[in-house]
């Protein structure tokens, strides 16, 4: 019987080596698969890929096997929903078109068991993220869309590979402070009687409580391989993979 809830985010797939690669899509597609009977609903909380960007008739090579593993999740009856991360650039209906996906580009509310859970990928929370939230505002607007849209695919996923890898390493080495605008905001929305504030983007795993709830990060599928699960009235962050194997 289906009845538990699974998260996790910051894969980035097509960031490392064609090795690291293929190592992260196997451990991906072998945990997607280890759920499939137990799982309700699964959550991506953003960054699946390390760029996506996607045309009318274009979308980018490769995951194929990921791909065919989300296909028979959703065709056995799983929920999959998708929050779009800052390596998130969603063009296109491809996933709605495949597999039934709706590309939720804010947040999602929801209730679990008469628990309240707000879910966010996390970015542009930093208190010294403004550059970014105008930056998120232009990349998602629709004219800008359209006319990036323009340019011939192969250059157009090539410059946004750039512009990617650009945002992950000032991510990577970006001074939060000791103020963490994440977990502040999290702590707000627990105050605010929510239950459960699940993020990601901060690529480190943990699990805060506050106010009578609990603040999630998930962590990523590049040095933790870290996920959460709610079932059962309990929410627990886990590892799939030893990253000391690779």
């Amino acid at each position: 019987m289906r009845g538990a809830y699974y998260f996790f985010s910051d894969v980035h797939l097509g960031l490392e080596s064609p090795e690291k690669e293929k190592l992260k899509e196997t451990k991906l597609t072998e945990f997607l698969q280890s759920i499939r009977e137990d799982a309700k609903e699964i959550f991506i909380v953003g960054d699946l890929f390390d760029c996506w960007i996607e045309y009318k008739y274009v979308v980018p090579k490769g995951f194929y096997r990921l791909f065919t593993k989300i296909s028979e999740l959703t065709e056995s009856g799983v929920k999959i929903n998708y929050i779009a991360g800052n390596h998130d650039f969603w063009k296109g209906g491809f996933f709605k078109d495949e597999f039934g996906i709706e590309i939720c580009h804010t947040h999602i509310e929801t209730e679990i068991d008469g628990k309240k859970f707000f879910i966010h990928h996390g970015d542009g929370f930093a208190h010294n993220d403004t550059g970014y939230r105008i930056l998120k505002k232009i990349l998602r607007n629709k004219i800008s869309q359209r006319l990036y849209s323009m340019i011939h695919p192969d250059i157009g996923i090539r410059l946004a590979k750039g512009t990617s890898e650009t945002s992950r390493k000032h991510t990577s080495v970006k001074d939060y402070s000791e103020k963490d605008g994440l977990k502040d905001r999290a702590f707000e929305m627990l105050e605010a009687g929510f239950d459960y504030v699940i993020m990601g983007h901060r690529h480190k795993p943990k699990m805060l409580e506050h106010a009578n709830g609990y603040y999630i990060n998930l962590g990523d599928w590049i040095d933790n391989f870290s996920y959460g699960v709610y079932k059962e009235g309990k929410f627990d962050l886990k590892t799939y993979y030893d990253t000391n194997k690779l």
